[in-house]
């Protein structure tokens, strides 16, 4: 308590510009009050004017005070309650003021778990997280509440300590398979994918994954089309064939879902594909298809090669027979019961994407940004998961850097409204080469 009490004050005094001294420390029963209030002491002695509060003090603090700084150490890691009374009304107060605001830990009212709001829960400006990162900083809410997040290891050594249970999401992971080609390096060696799906009113979908999948390094494209297509005049290097000729051909991995639709050719079409021993990424209406037939998920669970799933909360919802918001309340166990039940690795997308790989390993995506939200951002993923695993990537390699490369690429992109799918996929591939060549 006493280091991080000391690293708290330590960031909060660098907060605090030299006109603005006066700070706010209110301090909850637990723990995290314990911190709160050694950092005030410690600012105390650093000549700073703090005014310490809790729940008896809520209602008589001033609505018109010029914070310099507020510190948010009322409730931490433990909190597994709705926050209600004198301490909602403290939230409240914090959430009003226009100062910056020092969350301990975590902000006030999220679930250290799950990233979910618990009633209300304090927007910080920072937030100070002690010995390691907390799901719940990454995830659903949390982002929206942390602001920027500093981690203070207090001297500890977590190498000696406990090995990590989970990781935040990046291609330091996997630097074992971050290898520029050779220079005798040749197509075949790129491997050969077949993308399934593109029924009538959604052949975009299809070609936004084909395109994507040429331009991460697949060396051949096949899309097997439902809804007849001769050509893609902006990727002509897509070879689009009927989906038996397709499934034909000598592939090295497969992606089936891209605007495939719930018709009974796209269930056999799904079946197919998980009776193949092929690397396969199932998306979007493969997952819906599933979600509605037992012997599909049976089928799935049986494959031993590497199936990467890729649901948002409704298609996981779907999936599991829950609402989206009991998929919400814990993306991590949906993930990870996803995971468990098809022998599957799963990104269950959103803010704060929850992957989880067949073996049980757990990775949270922090890359990415609200422009996502626009249609075709899902097809371009599956397209650069399956040139992944067509170059021969281990599934769990593939969906975790996939996945992040994918929120990378949108971040490079632009973070504003009308960000499109279709942008993404050259900036993806610029980041992928750099990637490769450090």
């Amino acid at each position: 308590m006493e280091r991080a009490g000391a690293a708290a004050a330590e960031l909060a005094a660098r907060l605090c510009a030299e006109t603005a001294k006066d700070v706010l420390v209110l301090a909850g029963p637990g723990k995290n009050g314990g911190d709160a209030k050694i950092l005030a002491g410690l600012l105390k002695e650093k000549f700073f004017r703090v005014t310490l509060a809790g729940a008896a003090e809520a209602a008589s603090l001033p609505l018109d005070a010029r914070w310099g700084l507020v510190v948010d150490g009322l409730f931490g890691i433990g909190l597994a309650r709705d926050i209600e009374g004198e301490y909602a009304r403290l939230v409240d107060y914090v959430n009003s003021l226009a100062c910056p605001v020092l969350a301990l830990d975590i902000p006030s009212g999220i679930a250290a778990d799950t990233g979910r709001v618990l009633g209300r829960a304090v927007r910080a400006t920072h937030t100070i997280t002690f010995i390691a990162l907390k799901p719940g900083l990454l995830t659903l809410d949390g982002p929206d509440h942390c602001g920027a997040v500093s981690v203070a290891g207090l001297g500890l050594d977590l190498k000696k300590l406990a090995r990590p249970a989970a990781w935040k999401a990046g291609p330091h992971l996997f630097a074992e398979v971050l290898k520029p080609r050779s220079l005798s390096f040749h197509k075949g060696q790129a491997g050969s994918l077949g993308i399934l799906g593109g029924a009538a009113g959604m052949t975009g979908a299809a070609l936004l994954a084909g395109r994507a999948a040429l331009k991460l390094g697949a060396g051949r494209v096949y899309i097997g089309m439902l809804e007849e297509t001769s050509i893609d005049p902006g990727a002509p290097e897509l070879m689009l064939r009927h989906p038996d000729d397709a499934l034909g051909q000598d592939l090295d991995a497969i992606v089936v879902g891209p605007g495939l639709g719930q018709s009974g050719r796209a269930e056999a079409l799904v079946g197919a594909v998980l009776a193949s021993d092929m690397p396969c990424v199932l998306d979007a209406d493969a997952l819906n298809i599933m979600a509605d037939n037992k012997d599909l998920r049976a089928a799935c669970a049986k494959r031993r090669s590497d199936t990467l799933l890729t649901p948002h909360p409704g298609e996981a919802g779907r999936l599991l027979g829950l609402k989206v918001l009991e998929v919400q309340n814990d993306r991590l166990a949906a993930a990870q019961r996803i995971a468990r039940e098809l022998n599957a690795h799963v990104v269950l997308k959103g803010n704060g994407s929850v992957l989880v790989a067949r073996d049980g390993h757990w990775f949270i995506n922090t890359s990415g940004n609200p422009g996502m939200a626009s249609a075709g951002m899902g097809d371009v993923l599956s397209g650069m998961l399956g040139a992944f695993l067509a170059q021969g990537l281990p599934g769990e390699a593939a969906l975790v850097l996939g996945v992040h490369l994918h929120g990378c690429a949108a971040d490079a992109a632009g973070h504003g409204a009308g960000l499109t799918a279709s942008e993404l996929i050259d900036p993806a591939r610029r980041l992928w080469n750099a990637w490769l060549l450090k």
